[in-house]
């Protein structure tokens, strides 16, 4: 492997050597070039963009057809500036049309020759439809599938004046938000993009709800590749799943917004504000929240029904943000976001733990805890776009995380059998934590005179630093022990700090007429050191004097890795084929002083195959494949022999002998939109295999054990150590099916899964096994009828069934139902009345806690000012008292029930003021619909 680098480094310079020299050959001697070395292709480019104000369009549907024949049409989407890019264009005559919405149709014809063509910029004018006295009657298309993009016309989906992105989107099909968190066919929506451009980071919630529905023209829903992989061609596997919202050409430039305030009963007060100044590249948006019921993302909605999950605890937050976008020269793209927020949180917490060991059966664990948090959060993120020239771009993204915490927490564990009491805990404790991440990633890529050649380079550097301390007091009571008592009165100080860089160069060569392959090379190391060291309180002294070895623990740990990857892809209108073969090599090296010396070196190799295929039986319908392997090195800490005694009764340590774990991965997913029905289904089916899992054994004393170095474990107490582990796999299956209902004037979204874990773990030094199945299936109804009646019905249930190896009786089948009805209406003049209903039912939980439960929210309230700017409403929250949060938890060592404390019945006057101004105009309703 050391002889690796520099040899990879002698064939691209040989390689780089021959393209050069055939490339000067090639220059002077133009009939030369024609006569024995003809391209297989050109590139053809260009740039769309409004004819009214010049702005990029996103988005837009490119096609590039040649004669009659549908099968030699070529598509490609434009990006967030709106360029467009065919590659390997024959020589011919063409018709170029772009399809974008809100504008006229447009088509050019094209010819293509022996060099590159540069359209430069295709201006697109807007749509415009005079009424005079003809009525035309029709139906805006919901939607469209592109490729591996889906997109939606907003305008096809009615929203209320004032509703929020996110009340727009769970409209359409596919998209759904499940406690609190925004799912696009089935998977989690990580990042929000406005034009293509970021918007507020990875802070989906805050995105959505910070944009109103009235300025969205197009929802696209699809998977966004990693920075090198868009640049360099081949799929890497690692994808992020993204909505980008096409905005109205008439709302990219004005400002608008909301704010609101409101107070309460119980001395509940609510302040928010999000305001938007769009003047096209340059976009800055500014929010503010403050509050004491349970809001935790920057909303600006009265009736707090943004927030459908109900939050853990009581939670005072205050919150600011900015995000910020701007583009130079149309070379350099800057988005940035930053974030403040201070949360008091007060929690309190129900457990109740049923343990799997078969040697003694009916052992409960149950514990009853609260904590006040109080912390503190800055947040910034950076992406920096800089196209150099048409062949040499960079990519800068840069993250930093500060946090502080703040916590005084207490629980009392209790651990009982059959024949009554065996132990007991009573913990108080003061925590004080800081942390500072920082990370950067740069990716540069260049493009060859010759199509498909490219050369990429990526550097990613991390630094991270905490500094904590806590005061624990403790008393231990152990029932089967005589004088079975102790006081622990202990202080920890722990130090951390780590860094890590990462360098990638990757070297693309074509192959054929629609082949790639690609050569990459990979190096990176982390460095972590930790510093934790425990005194124990000293009577003679009275101070924390007394340095307990056992549980401290001061390390210094190296992890060098280093892969070496060869692919191969096959590209057309149809068919995608990618295939690669990963060689990895890493070392572990830890250097440990405390609780004793040790040094530790471990090497691990893989070979990681991967596999992807995408095909595409019309533009609508497509078939994807796709296939990973993945190695987990262990962590330090689940290497380092060291006691965590946090939990007296649940005692942790590590395991120097621990191997890495190997994943396979695949998942198949068909994508289906039928244009002439609006019809739109989606369906996966996805499954993992891992040896060596790093799983949990659990030591649960029958009797007193003597552990190393003196330690004892009493009767019931427990001793968690990780292992590895072979036989875990998954497997899952989901579909989804939405349509519109003409009869009803609504959208009808259906959806349902099948999931099977078998789950590892070794119990008393036997191995348990727990076999899940999960059967889901849900549906919603959204109304489509008219802006001033909005409404949304959604219901899913989760049908669960546990099997475990070593207690069958503990085998269990546990069902759990909820349900979401909220409702519009804008009555009369100018009156407006909203609820939102939240109903749960849970069965086969523990004694006591099975629920059935509603939280009804409720408000009516009275439009102010012209265009209905200002409302003032009087709003309930929980109207019928019946709020809680419980959930169950099912691992290879116990079945538990969880209860945590919630919000209650409060009521609050609240005055809203929307901010709209667009392009000129005072409100986006006085501008034509060009949709």
């Amino acid at each position: 492997m050391k002889y690796f680098f520099p040899i990879l480094l002698i064939l691209l310079t040989i390689t780089q050597i021959f393209a050069q020299r055939n490339e000067r050959q090639a220059v002077p001697d133009t009939a030369k070039t024609i006569g024995s070395n003809l391209p297989q292709g050109v590139m053809l480019k260009g740039i769309v963009q409004s004819g009214a104000d010049g702005t990029g369009l996103p988005g837009a549907a490119v096609l590039l057809k040649k004669g009659s024949d549908a099968n030699t049409t070529r598509v490609a989407v434009t990006d967030a500036k709106g360029h467009f890019r065919f590659e390997r264009v024959a020589p011919g005559n063409y018709t170029l049309q772009i399809e974008y919405l809100g504008f006229q149709p447009f088509s050019k014809p094209v010819q293509i020759e022996l060099l590159p063509v540069d359209l430069q910029v295709l201006p697109l004018q807007e749509s415009a439809t005079t009424i005079e006295e003809v009525v035309i009657v029709g139906h805006t298309p919901p939607g469209e599938q592109k490729g591996d993009t889906t997109q939606f016309n907003a305008s096809a989906f009615k929203a209320a004046p004032d509703a929020s992105a996110q009340d727009l989107v769970q409209k359409m099909p596919g998209i759904t938000v499940e406690n609190g968190r925004v799912e696009a066919q089935g998977e989690a929506v990580q990042r929000i993009l406005i034009d293509g451009k970021p918007f507020f980071g990875e802070d989906v919630e805050a995105a959505l709800q910070n944009l109103p529905a009235e300025v969205i023209a197009s929802i696209q829903v699809f998977d966004q590749k990693s920075d090198q992989a868009e640049l360099s061609g081949f799929d890497d596997g690692e994808r992020i799943r993204t909505i980008n919202i096409v905005t109205r050409p008439e709302a990219r430039k004005g400002e608008f917004g909301k704010v609101t305030a409101g107070y309460g009963t119980e001395d509940a007060y609510m302040a928010g504000a999000s305001v938007n100044f769009f003047k096209n590249d340059r976009r800055l948006t500014v929010t503010g929240l403050s509050n004491n019921i349970n809001t935790v993302s920057f909303s600006a909605d009265p009736d707090n029904s943004g927030d459908s999950r109900t939050q853990d605890g009581l939670i005072t937050s205050h919150a600011l943000g900015l995000n910020y976008t701007n583009a130079w020269l149309e070379k350099v793209e800057l988005a940035a976001s930053y974030s403040y927020h201070h949360r008091n949180n007060y929690n309190t917490r129900l457990l109740l733990r049923d343990y799997v060991q078969a040697t003694q059966e009916g052992q409960v664990y149950s514990e009853d805890s609260q904590d006040e948090r109080v912390s503190g959060n800055h947040r910034f993120n950076m992406r920096l776009d800089y196209e150099i020239d048409e062949n040499n771009r960079i990519r800068v993204r840069t993250r930093g995380n500060m946090y502080q915490n703040e916590a005084d927490a207490s629980f009392r564990g209790r651990t009982v059998n059959v024949e009554g009491p065996l132990n007991q805990t009573e913990n108080k404790s003061d925590n004080r934590n800081a942390s500072l991440d920082f990370s950067n990633n740069m990716v540069y890529s260049h493009r060859f005179p010759k199509e498909g050649r490219s050369l990429s380079f990526r550097l990613h550097n991390s630094f991270n630093n905490s500094d904590g301390e806590r005061y624990r007091l403790a008393l231990n009571t152990f029932y089967t022990v005589e004088d079975g008592e102790e006081a622990l009165r202990q202080h920890t100080d722990s130090k951390g700090s780590g860094y890590s860089w990462e360098t990638n160069l990757s070297y693309t060569e074509p192959v054929g007429q629609h082949g790639q392959v690609e050569l990459e090379y990979e190096i990176g190391n982390r460095n972590n050191e930790a510093d934790r060291r425990t005194y124990d309180f000293t009577e003679q002294e009275q101070s924390y004097s007394d340095l307990n070895r056992l549980l401290s623990n001061t390390s210094q740990t190296n992890y060098l890795t280093q892969e070496t990857e060869l692919g191969y892809r096959y590209n057309t209108e149809k068919l995608y084929f990618q295939v690669e073969a990963e060689y990895q090599h890493a070392q572990l090296l830890n250097d440990q002083q405390l609780p004793r010396l040790y040094d530790l070196e471990r090497t691990f190799t893989s070979m990681l195959p991967s596999a992807r295929l995408r095909y595409k039986f019309t533009e609508s319908n497509n078939l994807e494949f796709n296939y990973d392997t993945r190695t987990n090195a262990p962590s330090v800490g689940q290497l380092q022999d060291v006691i965590d005694n946090s939990n007296p009764l649940q005692l942790r340590t590590g395991n120097p002998d621990l191997e890495q774990s190997f994943r396979n991965w695949w998942r198949v997913r068909y994508r289906s939109h039928n244009p002439d029905t609006n019809h739109n289904f989606y369906a996966s089916l996805e499954s993992s295999f891992e040896s060596n899992q790093i799983a949990n054994s659990t030591l649960i004393a029958d009797e007193v054990v003597t552990l190393s170095d003196g330690i004892v474990l009493p009767e019931g107490a427990q001793l968690i150590r990780p292992v590895n582990v072979d036989g875990y796999w998954d497997a899952r299956a989901y579909f989804s099916y939405g349509r519109p209902l003409q009869l009803i004037q609504s959208n009808l979204n259906l959806r349902g899964g099948i999931g099977h874990s078998r789950r590892p773990g070794v119990v008393n030094e036997e191995v348990s096994y727990v076999n899940s199945s999960n059967f889901r299936i849900g549906a919603s109804l959204s109304s489509n009828i008219s802006e001033r009646i909005d409404f949304n019905i959604s219901t899913h249930s989760s049908y669960n069934i546990v099997d475990n190896s070593l207690r069958p009786e503990l085998n269990n089948n546990y069902f759990n139902q909820r349900t979401r009805f909220w409702y519009n209406w804008l009555l009369g003049d100018g009156f407006v009345y909203r609820t939102n209903i939240n109903h749960q039912y849970n069965a086969g939980l523990a004694e006591g806690y099975d629920t059935n439960t509603f939280l009804w929210n409720m408000s009516i309230g009275k439009k102010l000012f012209p265009r209905d700017l200002g409302e003032v409403s009087v709003m309930v929250y929980d109207l019928l008292q019946q709020n809680n949060n419980i959930w169950r938890n099912v691992t290879e060592l116990y079945v538990e029930d969880v209860e945590t404390n919630v919000l209650e019945r409060y009521f609050m006057l609240t005055f809203t003021y929307n901010i709209r101004h667009y392009s000129g105009q005072g409100d986006i309703r006085e501008v034509e619909d060009l949709y």
